[in-house]
C-alpha cells in the first residue's frame, strides 16, 4: 500500500520521537512517527518491574505537563510510560505505533528519501531516526554461552524471581547494575558487583537534589564528556525514594565488590585489578560535588542547612581492601550472570552515508552530514542532559528550526522581477563579445 507523502520521518515513538512530533506539530510540519510497538515501549517492557525515575518528578519531565504524582517523587516506570502517552495527547502530531520501517534510502530520480515500511511505502523530504541510545543490549563475549550459568542483560532482568537459585555475579555498576544488585541482595541473594569507572553524585546534599545542582553549577550543558569519560557510568538511584549509591554501604548489606570482568576459563573468572582505583576515582566526583555545592552555597548566600556527615566515607570492606581477582563461579555458588553493561546502536534500515567506519552516527548537535537526516536522543548529542527527557525536548527544538530553515530554502523561489533581470543579466553576458582572438 503506498502511504500519501509526508515532509518528515520520524523513527521512535519514545520521548525523543514525541518531543520531535509536538515541535513540527507547532510549526505545521506534515510528519508522522513510527513505532514498531507501543508508545515508550522501552519503559513498559524494557526495564526491570522495581525501576524508577533516576530524577525526581519536577524535573525530568517536558516543560509543559507535570507528572501527576509528587514533585519530588520518582515515577515509576509505568508512571513514565503513561506520562509520555498523555503528553503525546496534547498536540495533534500523526504518531502510527506497530509499524515497522524495514528501509530509508535516498530516492534515485529526486532527492526525496523512499520508505519502507509494515503499512506501506511513502516518501518524504526528511528523516530524523529518533530511535534514542538503548537499542541492542551489549552483552561482552566473555562467557560462553554454552556455559551451565544464566546469563541475560539488564535491559532482560524484570525481577529476583525470574533467576535460577543461587548466587549472582551483576557486572556494572552504573545506575542499572547498582540497583539490580541491591535489589538482589534484600531478597537473600548472595550477590557479586563488578565495578568500573564511573561518577557517583550524592542523591541530594545540603536539602537540593543532585539534579538541581547539575543545573546550577552548569554541569547540564557541558558539551562533551572529560577527558577519558565517555565510557563512565553515572551510579545513581531514585530507588527507596531516592538515596546515594554507596558502594561500601552496598558491601556492608553483604555484597562482594569486584574489579572489571577481564576473562573467563574452566569456570573461573578473572577481574582486573582495578577496584581500589575505581571506587577511589568514584569518591573524588562524589566530594568534588560536594565541595562546588558549598562554594556555590557561600557565594549566593543561601541559607541551607549544612551537612558534614555527608563527607564521611565508611570503612573500606574486606573485597575492597584485598579485592578478588579470580573466582571460580562455580564454588562461589552463582548461578546467573547479569550484564549490566549498556547498550549499542542500530541504524541498519537507515542506508545512507551518514556513520563512520564503526557504525556511530556522524552529526553536529544531531544534523548529519547527509543532507536531510537528523539523529535525535544520542548520549552527549549537544549537552550532557540531552538524553534525558527535558534535554530531548531542547534537542528536538533545534532539529525542527533546523528542518524548517531548509524547508524555507528548498520552497524558494525568485519573484517576477527577479526572474526578468536574470534573464536580462543572461542576454547581457551572451551579447558581449569574448575578446578571444582568432
Amino acid at each position: 500500500m503506498v502511504q500519501p507523502d509526508v515532509e518528515v520521518l520520524v523513527v521512535g515513538g519514545g520521548q525523543a520521537g514525541i518531543a520531535m512530533s509536538e515541535h513540527l506539530s507547532k510549526m505545521n510540519v506534515s510528519h508522522v512517527v513510527v513505532e514498531r510497538d507501543r508508545i515508550a515501549e522501552r519503559w513498559r517492557t524494557g526495564r526491570w518491574d522495581s525501576l524508577v525515575a533516576n530524577g525526581p518528578a519536577w524535573h525530568d519531565r517536558f516543560p509543559n505537563l507535570d507528572f501527576d504524582v509528587n514533585p519530588d517523587a520518582f515515577a515509576t516506570k509505568d508512571e513514565v510510560a503513561a506520562y509520555l502517552e498523555q503528553y503525546a495527547k496534547t498536540f495533534a502530531g500523526r504518531i502510527e505505533t506497530g509499524v515497522e520501517v524495514t528501509s530509508v534510502r535516498r530516492a534515485s530520480q529526486d532527492s526525496r528519501f523512499e520508505v519502507q515500511t509494515t503499512m506501506g511505502d511513502f516518501k518524504v523530504n526528511y528523516v530524523v531516526a529518533a530511535t534514542g541510545p538503548f537499542q541492542k543490549p551489549v552483552i561482552p563475549n566473555v562467557v560462553p554461552a554454552d556455559t551451565n550459568i544464566q546469563q541475560l542483560h539488564s535491559h532482560h532482568y524484570k525481577n529476583p524471581e525470574q533467576l535460577p537459585e543461587g548466587g549472582v555475579l551483576v557486572v556494572g555498576a552504573g545506575s542499572s547494575g547498582a540497583q539490580i544488585a541491591a535489589e538482589l541482595t534484600k531478597v537473600g541473594r548472595d550477590v557479586y558487583l563488578a565495578v568500573g569507572p564511573h561518577d557517583r553524585p550524592p542523591r541530594s546534599y545540603r536539602g537540593r537534589d543532585f539534579v538541581w545542582w547539575l543545573g546550577v553549577l552548569g554541569k547540564w550543558d557541558m558539551t562533551t564528556p572529560g577527558p577519558n569519560t565517555e565510557h563512565v557510568t553515572i551510579a545513581v538511584s531514585g530507588a527507596e525514594g531516592g538515596k546515594t549509591v554507596d558502594f561500601r554501604g552496598l558491601a556492608q548489606e553483604g555484597i562482594t565488590l569486584l574489579g572489571r570482568a577481564a576473562s573467563f576459563d574452566s569456570g573461573t573468572m578473572r577481574f582486573n585489578n582495578d577496584l581500589q582505583e575505581n571506587i577511589a576515582r568514584g569518591d573524588e566526583n562524589y566530594l568534588s560535588l560536594l565541595e562546588e555545592a558549598d562554594a556555590y552555597i557561600e557565594r549566593h548566600g543561601l541559607d541551607l542547612p549544612e551537612e558534614p556527615e555527608a563527607k564521611i566515607l565508611g570503612p573500606n570492606p574486606p573485597s575492597l581492601e584485598n579485592p578478588i581477582l579470580e573466582l571460580d563461579l562455580a564454588g562461589a555458588g552463582i548461578a546467573s550472570i547479569i550484564w549490566a553493561t549498556g547498550f549499542t546502536q542500530d541504524y541498519s534500515w537507515l542506508e545512507v552515508d551518514a556513520f563512520d567506519a564503526q557504525g556511530r552516527p556522524i552529526h553536529q548537535r544531531g544534523v548529519s552530514n547527509e543532507p536531510g537526516v537528523y539523529f535525535l536522543g544520542l548520549p552527549w548529542q549537544s549537552r550532557r542532559g540531552s538524553s534525558f527527557i527535558w534535554g530531548v525536548w531542547h534537542d528536538a527544538k533545534y532539529l525542527a528550526d533546523q528542518i524548517d530553515i531548509q524547508r524555507s530554502y528548498a520552497n524558494y523561489r525568485p519573484s517576477a522581477k527577479q526572474d526578468e533581470r536574470s534573464d536580462e543579466l543572461i542576454k547581457h553576458v551572451v551579447t558581449q563579445p569574448t575578446g578571444v582572438s582568432q
